[in-house]
């Protein structure tokens, strides 16, 4: 990922590297989401883990990295003879997309503001010499 804000306007960047920039989410983490949203019904953590090629291990810990960020959604199924597992589903696109601009703005605001603290505190005052 680019690590400054001009490249990262100046890099060519999907949809799909906001998981990324506002959640500094992996690839593999963009890989179960793609997935989640191509499958259509609630996937368990090993069918992730067979689909994506990776460890069961890895795919969970990715499962939770896109929960944390509210990417995804949980739901436990009971078996009739007890037990349960858990399936994940994406959550709804229009909902993330709304929360990831509440998330912009509120750092368009922070960012505004700094920058008038730095040119209120740089700006046309004469620099004072240390003695």
């Amino acid at each position: 990922m680019a690590n400054s804000m001009r490249e990262m306007l100046q890099s060519d960047m999907e949809c799909e590297g906001l998981l990324e920039c506002f959640h500094d989410l992996k690839e593999i983490d963009k890989d179960v989401f793609r997935l989640l949203n191509e499958r259509g019904e609630g996937v368990t953590v090993d069918e992730i883990a067979d689909a994506v090629d990776r460890e069961r291990s890895t795919a969970y810990r990715s499962v939770q990295r896109l929960l944390t960020a509210g990417f995804i959604q949980k739901e436990q199924v009971n078996y009739e003879q007890g037990g349960y597992h858990h399936v994940y589903y994406p959550r709804d696109a229009e909902e993330i997309a709304d929360e990831m601009q509440r998330t912009l703005n509120d750092w368009y605001a922070k960012m505004g503001q700094l920058i008038g603290e730095f040119g209120e505190k740089y700006g046309d005052e004469p620099a004072v010499a240390e003695s």
